[in-house]
C-alpha cells in the first residue's frame, strides 16, 4: 500500500517524549535524526527508564548528533514506562512548546503520523490526538491476533470506565495542546502502570467536567492510523492483559466509587 507521507514543517512548536527501557537493539537510530531534517519546531525527549543495557549511550549519541533537537533524561533506576512519560511531559511542560506528546520507541507508529496529529491540532480547536488501529479498508495495521482480540477487549472495557466511546486506549502515540488540565492532571504519580494511558485520559476528563468545559469528546480525536506493526521485541505479554484488567478496576474505584472521585479529583487541582 502506498501511504501518502506529509512532511511539512510543523507550524507550532512540538515536544515529543520517547520512554526507553533497554531499547539499544531496536531503536533506529538514523529514522529519527532523519525525520527532524528541515523541521526545526519539532523535538525529541528522550527518557531512559534505567536500561540496563547500552540505552544510555546510544542516547548520548543521538543528543551529540543533534542537540538543539534531541534531548534526553536519565532516569538512573527503572519506573515503569507510566512515570517515564509522566517525567518526560512535565519536563516539556516547563518549556515553551504548544504540543506535547509521547510515542513508541519502536516506531510502531511510523514517525510521519506526527505531522498528521499536529495538523489536527494546530488547526482545530481539539487538544488530543489519539493514534488508534482500526483495520480498515486502505490502512495498513498488523497485529498478532490474540493481541487483538484481547486489545479489543479491553479497549471495551476501558470506554465503559472512561464513559466516553474511545476505540484504543493503549496505542503508544498520542500529542496533546499545552493546556492546564493537562498539567494538573500529571501533578502525581499515576496509580497503575500498564494502564496509565486510561487513567491519564480518566484525569483530563475528570478535571474538565469539574470546571464545566466541554465535554471529552468535542475536543479528542481518534485518528485512524495510516500504519502500525508489532514489533519484534515487544515487551507486553499476555500476562499485561490481566494485570491491565486489575488495573482499570482500580481506576474505575477512583473515578466512580462514592466519595472517592471527589478526593481522587482534591488530589489533582488543589
Amino acid at each position: 500500500m502506498e501511504v501518502e507521507i506529509y512532511r511539512m514543517v510543523l507550524t507550532k512548536k512540538t515536544a515529543i517524549i520517547v520512554p526507553c527501557y533497554n531499547e539499544a537493539k531496536r531503536l533506529n537510530r538514523d529514522a529519527f535524526l532523519d525525520f527532524l531534517k528541515g523541521d526545526k519546531n519539532l523535538h525529541f525527549l528522550f527518557v531512559n527508564d534505567g536500561s540496563r543495557d547500552t540505552t544510555l549511550d546510544l542516547l548520548i549519541s543521538l543528543q551529540k548528533a543533534n542537540p538543539t533537537q534531541i534531548s534526553y533524561l536519565n532516569l538512573e533506576k527503572n519506573s515503569g514506562k507510566a512515570e517515564a512519560v509522566r517525567q518526560g511531559l512535565m519536563k516539556t511542560l516547563e518549556l515553551d512548546y504548544i504540543n506535547i506528546g509521547y510515542w513508541d520507541a519502536d516506531l510502531a507508529t511510523p514517525l510521519y503520523a506526527i505531522n498528521n496529529f499536529c495538523r489536527i491540532l494546530d488547526t482545530s480547536d481539539n487538544n488530543l490526538v489519539i493514534g488508534s488501529r482500526v483495520r480498515l479498508l486502505g490502512r495498513t495495521i498488523k497485529r498478532h491476533a490474540m493481541r487483538h482480540y484481547m486489545g479489543r477487549v479491553f479497549a471495551t472495557f476501558a470506554s465503559l470506565v472512561l464513559q466516553i466511546p474511545i476505540y484504543d486506549t493503549q496505542c503508544g502515540a498520542k500529542i496533546f495542546k499545552k493546556t492546564d488540565s493537562l498539567k494538573k492532571s500529571l501533578k502525581k504519580p499515576f496509580s497503575v502502570n500498564w494502564t496509565f494511558d486510561v487513567e491519564l485520559l480518566a484525569r483530563l476528563a475528570l478535571i474538565e467536567r469539574a470546571r464545566g468545559v466541554k465535554e471529552p469528546e468535542s475536543t479528542w480525536v481518534e485518528y485512524p492510523l495510516e500504519e502500525w506493526a508489532d514489533v519484534k521485541g515487544s515487551k507486553v505479554g499476555w500476562k499485561d492483559f490481566i494485570s491491565g484488567g486489575l488495573e482499570c478496576l482500580k481506576i474505575f474505584s477512583l473515578l466512580h466509587l462514592p466519595g472517592r472521585k471527589d478526593r481522587y479529583l482534591a488530589s489533582l487541582i488543589d
